[in-house]
């Protein structure tokens, strides 16, 4: 879902766009069909990318409608992105500048032709057009819930004469919004971003979607549509992949973040057992470090959790093990304070139990996440424990 910035050539276009609006009088001469674009490199492209196209015989026009477009542009555009108040926008403008930028980003792009009657052709190019309107094309982009793929969907079948019939697309496993999201990730070798979403989205993400929630994704849009019915009658005509992405040699990074804590966790291990003196000293260096980033970690979840007007990063059990109070109790290690003890006694138990019941929790923790409990868990009890 690419940033679109392309604001002058969609402005000129646009002109062409209304006057050829109004010489759309046969509706028979429109061919619509869906446009799935596959998944790029960079993390917001993962998850690929979904337009409607509209070819108009009589008056050759050929428009791609795009629900993923927004501007950076704005002062506020990071601050309001961080809330989850992201303000996306249709835009329409020709075919073959659309394609361009795929073939730039060497993205695949599938199309469905649906099997429409002329009336409901010409129902949803009028939904369109109106909605493309300056006052009518904003809306609140939320990620799993009204994005760019919901939108097409549902404008598909709002300007249907009869109920569009999606057959099963889901696996047996019965996933949940993590678990698909977590698989585009790993696809794309995206395992620090799988880390930092993990770390923030909180259990709703648990949640299982049914067959149609689970269409917010691209590629489970076009799944749902292979096999859909309109009328008793296939709602796909055609489907053919208009352009083809060049394979690259898959790589794979050792420093994961499993890799890099499993290793820290091994250096933690050795010197907590380690009774050389130039060992404890790194060892109370690296407790500060440790525990104040851990602690940054948790003042972050904390305001994500406070702040964004969605629910995604609410109830997010890995405060859990990330407090904020450790921003503060990192400096503090040293001290020989009762409390203090009774402290890491406390964050080093909650660490032991997240890890013991690993597999019963109602929110699914990254892999990675293991070897920095353990660390959490092993620094905190020796901590409570010194003389």
């Amino acid at each position: 879902m690419k940033i679109f910035c392309r604001f002058a050539l969609i402005a000129c276009f646009s002109f062409v766009f209304s006057q050829s609006f109004s010489q759309t009088t046969d509706s028979c001469h429109l061919r619509i069909s869906l446009l799935t674009c596959g998944p790029g490199e960079e993390l917001y492209s993962t998850f690929g990318h979904t337009a409607i196209r509209v070819i108009d015989s009589s008056t050759r026009l050929d428009i791609a409608f795009n629900y993923g477009t927004f501007d950076t542009s704005d002062p506020y555009f990071y601050v309001k992105f961080t809330r989850g108040i992201m303000r996306y926008a249709l835009s329409a403008y020709d075919f073959p500048n659309f394609m361009q930028e795929y073939v730039e980003d060497n993205r695949s792009v599938t199309e469905q032709v649906l099997s429409l009657s002329c009336e409901e052709k010409i129902h949803l190019f009028e939904a369109l057009k109106n909605n493309a309107s300056e006052e009518n094309r904003y809306y609140g982009y939320q990620f799993y819930l009204d994005n760019c793929t919901t939108r097409a969907k549902n404008m598909i079948e709002k300007n249907s004469n009869k109920p569009i019939i999606f057959k099963n697309i889901l696996s047996p496993q019965s996933p949940s919004f993590r678990n698909l999201i977590n698989n585009y990730l790993d696809s794309s070798h995206l395992y620090w971003a799988k880390f930092g979403i993990n770390l923030l989205l909180g259990s709703n993400l648990d949640k299982k979607p049914n067959n149609e929630q689970a269409m917010f994704l691209p590629d489970y849009l076009m799944k749902g549509l292979d096999s859909a019915y309109l009328q008793q009658q296939p709602l796909v005509t055609e489907k053919k992949l208009i352009l083809k992405s060049v394979s690259k040699p898959e790589t794979s990074s050792l420093f994961s973040p499993l890799i890099l804590f499993s290793v820290l966790a091994v250096f933690f291990l050795i010197l907590s057992f380690s009774k050389n003196k130039t060992a404890q000293k790194v060892l109370h260096i690296s407790d500060i470090i440790f525990f104040f980033i851990i602690g940054l970690l948790g003042l972050l979840i904390t305001t994500v959790w406070l702040i964004r007007v969605d629910e995604v990063c609410r109830n997010n059990l890995n405060i859990l093990w990330c407090l904020p109070t450790n921003v503060v109790m990192a400096f503090l290690t040293k001290k020989d304070k009762p409390w203090l003890k009774k402290y890491f006694l406390v964050a080093g138990s909650m660490a032991l139990l997240l890890l013991l019941g690993w597999a019963f929790l109602p929110q699914e923790l990254n892999l990675a996440f293991a070897p920095l409990l353990i660390i959490i868990s092993v620094r905190s009890f020796f901590i409570s424990l010194k003389k």
